[in-house]
């Protein structure tokens, strides 16, 4: 007999990325499909490139930039933040506030 695979792996025991998930809670939630949009920055002699996606009107920025040879980790990362942003995902704790107050 075998077990229902959990909703963090897929039917061959991979487990899934954050784009699968945001795609996966998109249509679970009947909402339209998440749109990915690659963005550029020069900066000096090399281009810095991070990615945003589009659920349902709204425009989710990747927190970081990459080298180009890791755009897909740019939207890796705004399918993250999107997930923690429709609260599918919890975020990470903010740091602890140094400083004081006088």
């Amino acid at each position: 007999m075998s077990s229902p695979m959990s909703s963090s792996s897929n039917s061959m025991g991979r487990a899934l990325t954050w784009q699968e998930k945001l795609q996966d809670h998109c249509r679970d939630s009947r909402m339209h499909a998440p749109v990915w949009n690659i963005v550029s920055d020069r900066r000096g002699g090399r281009t810095a490139w991070s990615s945003t996606v589009t659920i349902n009107g709204q425009n989710i920025a990747a927190r970081y930039w990459y080298d180009g040879q890791y755009v897909n980790n740019a939207k890796e990362d705004a399918a993250e933040v999107a997930l923690q942003q429709l609260r599918v995902i919890s975020a990470p704790p903010s740091p602890p506030n140094n400083r004081r107050s006088y």
